[in-house]
């Protein structure tokens, strides 16, 4: 018993006023945190309502409270609204995640969170998905403790080209890998929003990596990291089967040097199952065949040794396209280019089969030789496409990405180092016009949901590629055909531009849902 001023108190009660004064200080800060937070906010939407205003000059902040209201309508609870729902849970396990960090509080075991939330900090919202990118530098997010030092990251971008989520990562990435939609799936099903199918997103480390990851697209959360066997490492690509259930990753021996194709099983966590041959050299981009039985394999000729960049044979490389079997490994096709310093590296495929190849030339700088090429099945050869005076020069003998928009029979090709995107018109094999965007490397197709933004009485027709480069610009390429170039029996076709600006760096590619 404790004698004050007259008054008897109990021990217990001594106990429970001392705590009074922490009680307080707790909700003065809480308050200060609250006030902080308003002001915050505020801020940030008078900010981001001024860029608007500038870009859309009906902006108004009822757009905000509009918008609050239309994602608490998401989130109610309906018919097929599971999927909302495991978003909004996910986006409070990353705040509670967050906030144990900040206080230095250990994650409690039973919050259901992810361990690999440790490496990776996710930032999300409910927005559908239609692009994945890596991105080489990313916004530094202060409340982060275990923010990697060079801020490496994946991306989910909208139809509107805004990011969605972002996921940090622990190094660089190249190729990001979507896996298809299931065959099983009913058409009603599949022409519904992305987000609501539960795919994953292969991230395969820059090479020579030892590591790639499996992303959720939706929401960008890891569900698994995959280290390279023994004497192995990652070149950087991969692909899938056309009915998801396998994943084929080009792979490096770094004992004998030889190509390697892995074989990993989707649904055992992507356990490796098999290895191929390459039959070649530094095996880069691999791409699935339509007839959904043959890989098709872009083996560059260039040796490199464990965790080295180093190009060890110039000089003696021997570059190759290639054409396995899926299943077993059995070599069908391989055809090399007419210079052996032609690296075969990136590929795209028509749906008629036809792969599309970008090289990346590795000789004399005064050399002129096609960067952009052909090839179907059965042809003894390559076939390059058509530059205007045969000026490849242009391109600074480099190609980063390729992609193909098989229903418009149209190409694009980047090069950072050439510092433009161009596209060719694959009915005639000609260069519509290239595009002065600098340091672009990333190339996708423009959704059909983007095709749609001109005007209903306008009369062009566009169709197009998005296209992301280093300066963090999201640039849509739009081909038109004007009614007129139609009526008079001409198909002179444009190139438009308009681009989304980002405060991150975009790195190599870039690949559509």
């Amino acid at each position: 018993m404790f004698t004050t001023k007259g008054n008897t108190v109990s021990e217990d009660e001594r106990h429970d006023r001392s705590d009074e004064p922490k009680a307080s200080s707790i909700s003065r800060e809480l308050l200060t945190t609250s006030m902080l937070t308003a002001v915050g906010t505020a801020a940030l939407i008078g900010i981001h309502h001024r860029y608007r205003k500038q870009q859309h000059p009906d902006a108004s902040l009822q757009d905000y409270v509009a918008g609050i209201r239309a994602q608490l309508q998401v989130l109610q609870p309906a018919t097929g609204s599971t999927p909302n729902l495991k978003r909004f849970r996910y986006a409070c396990q990353q705040a509670a995640v967050t906030w144990q960090r900040a206080y230095h509080q250990a994650i409690d075991d039973e919050s259901n969170v992810l361990d690999l939330t440790t490496m990776h900090t996710t930032t999300m919202l409910a927005r559908p998905v239609r692009w994945v990118s890596g991105v080489a530098s990313m916004p530094k997010n202060t409340a982060s403790l275990n923010q990697n030092e060079h801020d490496f990251g994946v991306v989910g971008i909208d139809a509107d080209r805004q990011i969605v989520w972002q996921t940090t990562m622990p190094e660089r990435v190249h190729d990001i890998v979507v896996q298809p939609v299931p065959v099983n799936v009913p058409d009603t099903q599949s022409q519904h929003s992305n987000v609501e199918q539960r795919r994953d997103v292969v991230v395969m480390g820059r090479r020579p990596s030892e590591k790639f990851w499996v992303l959720d697209t939706s929401n960008g959360q890891v569900q698994h990291a995959i280290k390279a066997n023994l004497h192995r490492h990652f070149y950087g690509h991969a692909c899938y089967s056309l009915d998801g259930e396998l994943l084929y990753v080009t792979e490096n021996d770094t004992v004998s040097l030889a190509g390697k194709i892995g074989v990993y099983d989707t649904n055992d966590a992507y356990k490796k199952v098999a290895e191929f041959d390459s039959y070649g050299i530094g095996p880069h981009e691999l791409i699935m065949h339509p007839d959904s039985e043959t890989l098709v394999i872009a083996n560059g000729g260039i040796k490199t040794e464990q965790a080295s960049r180093e190009e060890l044979n110039l000089d003696t490389m021997r570059p190759s396209l290639v054409y396995l079997n899926r299943h077993d490994g059995t070599l069908l096709e391989q055809v090399t280019p007419e210079h052996n310093q032609m690296s075969i590296r990136h590929l795209a495929m028509h749906n008629d089969g036809t792969v599309m190849i970008g090289i990346q030339f590795q000789g004399e700088k005064h050399i002129n030789v096609p960067l952009v090429l052909t090839h179907q099945r059965g042809d003894v050869s390559f076939t390059p496409l058509t530059m205007p005076n045969n000026q490849w020069q242009r391109f600074h003998q480099y190609i980063a990405s390729v992609a193909v928009d098989s229903d418009r029979n149209l190409l694009c090709v980047t090069t950072p180092i050439g510092g433009c995107a161009a596209i060719y018109d694959l009915h005639t094999r000609k260069l519509i016009d290239d595009v002065s965007l600098p340091d672009c490397a990333g190339a996708s197709v423009l959704s059909s949901a983007n095709r749609s933004t001109n005007k209903v009485d306008d009369p062009i027709e566009s169709s197009g590629f998005i296209v992301s480069d280093g300066q963090g610009q999201l640039t849509a390429l739009r081909v038109s055909v004007s009614s007129d170039s139609k009526l008079n029996g001409k198909d002179d076709k444009h190139i438009s531009t308009d681009s989304q600006l980002h405060m991150m760096s975009f790195d190599n590619h870039l690949q559509a849902l």
